[in-house]
This record gives C-alpha cells, sequence and structure tokens, in this order.
C-alpha cells in the first residue's frame, strides 16, 4: 500500500496547498477577537478589571492546550482528517454565541470552544503537513503552515478593527467569523485527505530512537525536546500578555480602533509573513541559535512598550515582536519533528502543544493580576524578563545535535 507513496514538498504540493489555505481559515478564527475583545467586554457587559478581561484568553488556552495534547494521541487512532473535521464542526456556533451572549459567561464558553476548535483544527493541519514532506523541507513546511495561520491572524485582526470602527464592536465584526468557520468545514470535508499512510512509509526507514515515555520525556527529560517546550509555553505566555494588555494600553493612550487594529496586527502579520523565510532558514541553519535570538528579541521588544507612546515606534516593536516570533515558531515544531520518531511525532508535538499554548492562560493570568495590583507597566516588564530567561535556557540547556539515533 505504502510503495506508490512519495514523501516531499514537491510529490504532495496539491494536498500540502490545500491544507495550507485550511490553516488561513484556522487562524483567521482567533483574528476575529484579536483587536476588538478587550473593548467588547467592557462596552457589551461592564467587564473592566484586567483579570476579568483576560479570563476568556485563559478560558481559550486552557482548552486548546488539553485538546493539542489529546489531537496528539488520538491522531493515529482516529485519523488526521477527522479531527479537523470536528474542529471547524465545534467552531460554527462560535460567532453566534458572541452575537447573541446575553452575558460575560456566554462569552468565556464561546472561548472555550474555540480553545477546543483551534487544537483540533491547527494540530491537525501541522501534523499532516509534516507526515507530507518528509525530513529535507519540514522547517519550509512549518514555515509554510504557520505563515498561512498567523497571516490569517493579522488579517482579520485588521479587518474587524477597521469594521468595528465604522460600525460598531457588534455584531458585524463576528460575521466574518460566521464565513470563516461554514467555508472552512466545507471546504475540508471536500477536498482534505488522511495522512496516516505516510507515516508508515517514513517509519519503514527512520533509524530516531524511540523515546521511553513521550510526554516526560517532551516536557522535562530530553534537553532538546524539554528546552523547546519551555520556550513555546513563554512564547504564548508573553503572546497572551500582547493580546489581552496591547489593546488597553493603546485605548489608554487614546488610539482609535482602527490604529490600535493596525498596531495589533502588524505583530502576528511580521510573524506570518517572517516565517515564510524563517521556516526555510530552520532546515539549513543552526535551529539553537534561532531559537535563542527569537526568543531574545522579544523579550527586548515587550521590554520597550511602557516607554513608547508614538504610532510609529509602537508599529516597529510591534514589527520586531513579530520577527522574534517568527524566528521560532517554525523552529519549534521542525525541531520536534526531527528530534522524536514518525510513530512517536504526533504525540510529541501534541505535549509541546499542551504547554505551548497553556502559555496563553498563564500569561492571562499572571500578566491580569499583576496589572490589577501593581498596574499594566508592571505586567508588561514582568512578562519581557521571563522572555528573555527563556532565550538564556535554550542557550544554556539545549544540545546542538538535535537528533539521537538507534545504532
Amino acid at each position: 500500500m505504502t510503495n506508490n507513496i512519495q514523501l516531499g514538498l514537491k510529490e504532495n504540493w496539491k494536498q500540502f496547498s490545500l491544507l495550507v489555505i485550511v490553516n488561513a481559515f484556522v487562524g483567521g478564527m482567533i483574528g476575529m477577537e484579536r483587536t476588538i475583545f478587550p473593548q467588547f467586554a467592557e462596552l457589551e457587559f461592564g467587564v473592566a478589571s484586567k483579570t476579568a478581561i483576560l479570563s476568556f484568553i485563559t478560558a481559550f488556552g486552557i482548552t486548546k492546550a488539553i485538546t493539542n495534547y489529546y489531537t496528539g494521541r488520538l491522531a493515529n487512532q482516529f485519523g488526521r482528517r477527522n479531527l479537523l473535521l470536528l474542529g471547524w464542526l465545534i467552531a460554527i456556533p462560535i460567532p453566534f454565541l458572541l452575537i447573541y451572549a446575553p452575558g460575560w459567561n456566554w462569552v468565556i464558553f464561546a472561548n472555550i470552544l474555540l480553545g477546543a476548535s483551534q487544537g483540533l483544527t491547527w494540530s491537525s493541519t501541522v501534523v499532516m503537513k509534516i507526515d507530507l514532506v518528509g525530513e529535507k523541507d519540514r522547517g519550509f513546511a512549518m514555515g509554510l503552515n504557520e505563515f498561512s495561520g498567523y497571516f490569517a491572524v493579522g488579517i482579520i485582526a485588521f479587518l474587524t478593527g477597521y469594521i468595528a470602527n465604522k460600525y460598531g464592536i457588534t455584531p458585524y465584526p463576528f460575521y466574518i467569523g460566521i464565513g470563516i468557520s461554514i467555508v472552512g468545514f466545507i471546504f475540508t470535508a471536500l477536498w482534505i485527505k488522511d495522512t496516516r499512510i505516510f507515516v508508515h512509509k517514513e517509519s519503514a526507514t527512520d533509524t530516531t530512537a524511540h523515546l521511553e515515555n513521550v510526554f516526560l520525556e517532551t516536557t522535562f527529560n530530553n534537553k532538546t525536546l524539554s528546552s523547546v517546550t519551555q520556550a513555546g509555553l513563554i512564547n504564548n505566555l508573553n503572546d497572551g500578555m500582547i493580546w489581552g494588555l496591547l489593546p488597553i494600553v493603546l485605548v489608554s493612550l487614546n488610539y482609535n480602533n482602527e490604529n490600535t487594529g493596525i498596531i495589533t496586527a502588524i505583530y502576528p502579520t511580521i510573524w506570518g509573513i517572517g516565517q515564510l523565510f524563517t521556516g526555510k532558514m530552520s532546515d539549513h541553519f543552526s535551529k539553537k541559535a534561532m531559537l535563542f535570538w527569537g526568543m531574545l528579541l522579544q523579550g527586548l521588544a515587550i521590554l520597550l512598550i511602557p516607554f513608547s507612546r508614538d504610532f510609529y515606534i509602537l508599529a516597529s516593536i510591534s514589527a520586531i515582536l513579530g520577527l522574534g516570533t517568527a524566528l521560532v515558531y517554525p523552529t519549534f515544531l521542525s525541531t520536534i519533528a526531527q528530534a522524536t520518531s514518525p510513530k512517536q511525532r504526533a504525540e510529541s508535538i501534541g505535549t509541546f502543544r499542551l504547554w505551548r499554548d497553556l502559555g496563553y492562560a498563564f500569561g492571562a493570568i499572571i500578566s491580569g493580576i499583576t496589572a490589577d495590583i501593581f498596574g499594566v507597566k508592571y505586567a508588561i516588564f514582568l512578562i519581557g524578563g521571563l522572555t528573555i530567561i527563556s532565550s538564556l535556557i535554550i542557550k544554556f540547556r539545549m544540545p546542538e545535535q538535535i537528533k539521537i539515533t538507534n545504532g
């Protein structure tokens, strides 16, 4: 059955391209909330506490993290495509819940569904692309995947800010989500094929050593995998803070929805576009160096935010933050894929993505509480400092040689 199967980007470009399009729809669902949500919370529901506002990110992060883990564990059993379809089914009610929510708890429930949907859809597309391409183009494949997702986050974040500025914070921005979720489901059902057979093909010739306990090795024991995992957690911890607090900072500086939308959109847009290049770079350059410099750049950019008021300076900081994140994001996934055997890869990626997306919850909780007690500025300093510490863990703990083989 596997004799006719060929691994590689060129050999599977049609199915790969369809998965890139699917992941753009997946990213668009996140972009719907990216610019307008803190104002949506305050204007529609009277939620003013930073901790309470960021509770939607906490709910999203915890649910997405847990779903990531089980998507990784169940991918071989139930098939990647089936989990992807389930993720889209869960996405369809989300914009309707946000439009018609009678109270804040309904918004939290919508974000629990969003987390489950994102865990299923994004994890499935990541694993499916890795299945298709084989080892040679893995970084480039992850760059294309994350580009499509985060470029869509940026575009939709800008669009929702523009629409909110013109027509109000609700319901019109959420209409975008209705279209994205329905089209994403139909597109997947009609054109996406499962990729488990590619795993059997690669496993036949792979010599990568098997992990004794995938969860423990990825989280704590394996120096490569655990270094990447802590950096992933801190990356999304700072992203959770930026998602929740940057719009609040910009509103406090009297920026309108449109300008807030531009500044908040630059970061994921650069993050998205940058990965077209950084993904390919991770196939040829030191993954350790890219992870170190990427995390360090993020930390330094975050520390500059409280000192900045000018539109162009804040836009530049947003761009630097996007560049730093672009350096690490596809490199995380290609490093995990290189360090694990094909049959354990989905579970290891699922474990990494469990911890990485718990970073959203930790970031929202830590920055929300710190902002309420000490002020937004100190919350930003704390998260920036943690990001720099993470870069140093990469530098001093992670080995240069990634792959350990049998024999």
